[in-house]
């Protein structure tokens, strides 16, 4: 019957389907784009975050989460799949993506996700008030987008915002420039903790993935 061509149909657009186990209840199942930009598929930064996210570390029912150059949506989700009011956030011509993967699990979905477009170092006004958690894995590629992503992050933060930064260390090329210029020009406004590797999921963990906790300085003195 229909059910073939439709479903063939339906294979070729998916490009391939990522299984991310849960530890408790079914996995969740994450389309990826094999063409297309960086955003298209799961990377093992977000498995990490993802999976770090299932460890309870931070409490995150009925917490507001904001996740940043999300991609395939990945840690968002399971943050919603965790009673988070998640909000995906990426350019453009990942919408379609995300919206497919958070329809996809969105039985699994105890608090509530949806996907909007936000373009780093543009107006934030519409996610306001601060969240309590904004999530980011790998989003430190590229030198021209560290001051926008910088100036998002200022924006979008409030003195109780907790940032979880995921990112995989890569040693190739003018990776390691960018990431040491990132992390200074964090530093200006911004307290940074490594989350050490035995806090990470026991299995999805590696020596080159790190998470930092990020937090606004404290301002000191009369305000």
């Amino acid at each position: 019957g229909e059910e073939g061509p439709r479903r063939l149909r339906a294979a070729a657009m998916a490009g391939f389907v990522r299984e991310l186990e849960r530890r408790h209840g079914p996995a969740l199942r994450l389309e990826q784009r094999a063409a297309g930009g960086v955003g298209c598929v799961v990377w093992d930064a977000a498995l990490v975050l993802a999976k770090f996210l299932e460890t309870g570390a931070c409490p995150l029912a009925r917490r507001h989460v904001l996740e940043l150059g999300a991609g395939t949506g990945a840690v968002g989700i399971m943050a919603a799949t965790l009673g988070a009011n998640v909000t995906v956030t990426d350019l453009e011509e990942l919408q379609e993506l995300m919206m497919v993967n958070i329809e996809n699990n969105k039985h699994l979905v105890t608090g509530s996700v949806r996907a909007k477009v936000l373009k780093w170092g543009e107006d934030v006004t519409e996610f306001q008030p601060p969240p309590d958690y904004i999530l980011m894995a790998d989003c430190i590629y590229y030198e021209e987008s560290l001051e926008p992503l910088l100036k998002t992050l200022k924006d979008l933060t409030g003195p109780d915002t907790c940032v979880l930064c995921c990112y995989e260390q890569r040693t190739m090329g003018k990776n390691p420039e960018i990431e040491r210029k990132y992390f200074e020009l964090l530093q200006v406004d911004f307290e940074l903790e490594r989350i050490p590797l035995d806090r990470h999921d026991e299995e999805y963990r590696s020596e080159d993935i790190h998470i930092v906790n990020i937090h606004r300085k404290r301002t000191v003195g009369p305000q």
